[in-house]
């Protein structure tokens, strides 16, 4: 299943007051999940597979590296936890970076927030505006974004361009 998603990735210390404005606009709260993302060497894009409570999936997706909305293109494979695909693929790939993270997931229509305290990293917000059956468009999903990046009153500064695993390896070095 493939899909596009216009997201914006930020730094937060406010997760309490992001909380309590999805709370007021009735956000449909999916949980707490602890998710453990293995990404894998490849040529193109990520590849990550998605370890957690609530989901499990492997992903590749392809997106540009800048701040501020960023459009990606998502392919996902719905998979079971307890299977070997792991072990496969970092048989096969060899595993780049892992990342830990406890992230509450909220939805309002097409669009999925995730409150995230990632291990080794600190707080985020992600906003991500799905159009799953290409009915919305582009321009949509980035007003959306748009919008909520300004109700949520996330400063350009705290804008993240690239990826947890990115952040995780920058560190490494």
């Amino acid at each position: 299943m493939s899909h596009l998603n216009i997201e914006i990735k930020a730094r937060s210390n406010s997760q309490s007051e992001i909380r309590a404005i999805l709370d007021a606009r009735n956000a449909d709260f999916k949980g707490l999940d602890h998710q453990i993302d293995t990404y894998f060497n490849v040529p193109f894009g990520r590849l990550k597979l998605r370890e957690g409570n609530i989901e499990n999936h492997l992903i590749h997706y392809d997106r540009e590296d800048k701040d501020g909305p960023k459009q990606s293109s998502v392919t996902l494979y719905k998979s079971n936890p307890r299977s070997s695909l792991k072990e496969i693929l970092a048989k096969a790939l060899g595993i780049l970076v892992v990342v830990d993270k406890q992230r509450e997931i909220y939805f309002i229509d097409n669009v999925k927030f995730h409150l995230d305290v990632v291990k080794d990293l600190g707080t985020f917000i992600e906003i991500e505006a799905i159009d799953r059956e290409g009915d919305i468009g582009r321009e949509r999903l980035l007003e959306q974004c748009t919008f909520y990046q300004g109700l949520f009153t996330i400063s350009p500064a705290d804008l993240i361009s690239v990826s947890y695993s990115d952040l995780l390896l920058r560190r490494a070095e």
